[in-house]
């Protein structure tokens, strides 16, 4: 019940983790809670003010280790003590350095019985994101790609309109709603103009890669900048009346390349969208894109929606393009764990191993 809870808070407490909480009593449930926004109660404290009956005695159920030093809210581990909760069952430890296993050692000294490891896998899964960004300081990465059965995403006159169907359309523009960000290279921007916006109001990037900047000025994903922030990323081979003119319509710009690369860096894409927080970052294509993430081994999960129809062509553009790999035992293996039917297509999702 808590791990269900937990998901309600997905896409809106980033960039915290989402966590959910039970309290019971005598093997009655009292209340039950979870973080709704970031800045918002944190599970612990929204369950313990939701109780309706003297909450002391009672045992706590929370997916996430409780918190034991001050942040945008109180320490949840005093909330606990001072209500005289007798036991905390936790599902996991909480990765972030500031609080893991200082949260139960806390509790445990003011006499209160700990439990953790229930659901523990079930639990860091949920906050896969969280628990990579704690751990490397980079985004979670999702590739989200809609293809034809033999694998193309346009027609080779560059036709992408409508590859899947209205129901696999509407659901992957849901997906914006999980995510901080979402990352499209300058061919898409070019040749499809989107707005690249979350379905409704939320904290959310907008991520182009630009080498050259030959985005226009007109385009649809430089509007509404209260909406979403857009950050383009671009090397020095960008014009800087180019920079100038983008930065006065609001867009941020930053310029990162390594040494002997002519292409952006995804690498130092990655640790500055890190430095901004971003947890998750989904990213749309094109197949030059999707094929470098493969490539840099920067890819940790995988939605592929399939249309029923073949297209054909050998020059038609496929959703992973770039070098490509020499040797099959050194390709990328996807761990696939469903793949179901969204009305007439189909959709994978999958863990790279």
């Amino acid at each position: 019940m808590a791990l269900s809870l937990a998901k309600k808070g997905e896409g809106q407490v980033s960039p915290n983790p989402m966590v959910g909480a039970v309290l019971v009593k005598d093997g009655r449930m009292l209340a039950r809670g979870y973080h709704p926004f970031f800045g918002g109660p944190h599970a612990e404290i929204e369950v313990i003010r939701r109780a309706k009956e003297k909450v002391r005695g009672s045992i706590l159920y929370v997916t996430l280790e409780p918190c034991s030093h001050l942040g945008k809210t109180p320490p949840c581990t005093q909330a606990i003590i001072k209500a005289g909760i007798s036991k905390v069952a936790a599902a996991i430890l909480d990765p972030n350095p500031l609080n893991s296993g200082k949260g139960i050692e806390e509790l445990k000294k003011a006499g209160i019985e700990t439990e953790v490891g229930v659901c523990e896998k079930e639990a860091r899964e949920i906050n896969e994101a969280f628990f990579k960004f704690m751990e490397k300081k980079i985004p979670f990465v999702t590739v989200k790609a809609a293809a034809s059965l033999d694998g193309k995403i346009a027609t080779q006159t560059g036709e992408s309109k409508w590859i899947t169907g209205p129901q696999a359309r509407k659901l992957a523009h849901k997906m914006r709603e999980k995510v901080d960000a979402i990352l499209v290279g300058v061919n898409t921007v070019i040749r499809d103009d989107p707005s690249l916006l979350p379905p409704s109001k939320k904290r959310f990037f907008r991520i182009i890669l630009d080498s050259t900047l030959q985005i226009s000025p007109e385009a649809r994903v430089l509007k509404e900048q209260t909406k979403a922030q857009t950050i383009i990323f671009t090397t020095p081979r960008a014009a800087k009346q180019k920079v100038d003119r983008l930065q006065n319509k609001g867009v941020t710009v930053a310029t990162v390349r390594k040494s002997g690369e002519q292409r952006v860096s995804l690498e130092e894409v990655l640790k500055e969208l890190g430095r901004l927080k971003i947890l998750s970052l989904l990213v749309e294509g094109g197949g030059e894109v999707i094929g470098s993430f493969f490539e840099k081994g920067y890819v940790d999960k995988v939605f592929l929606f399939l249309a029923p129809r073949i297209v054909g062509g050998r020059n038609s553009v496929t959703w992973v393009e770039g070098k490509g790999i020499k040797i099959l035992s050194q390709t990328p293996r996807i761990e696939v764990r469903s793949f179901k039917r969204i009305g007439e297509d189909l959709l994978l999702e999958g863990y790279l191993k």
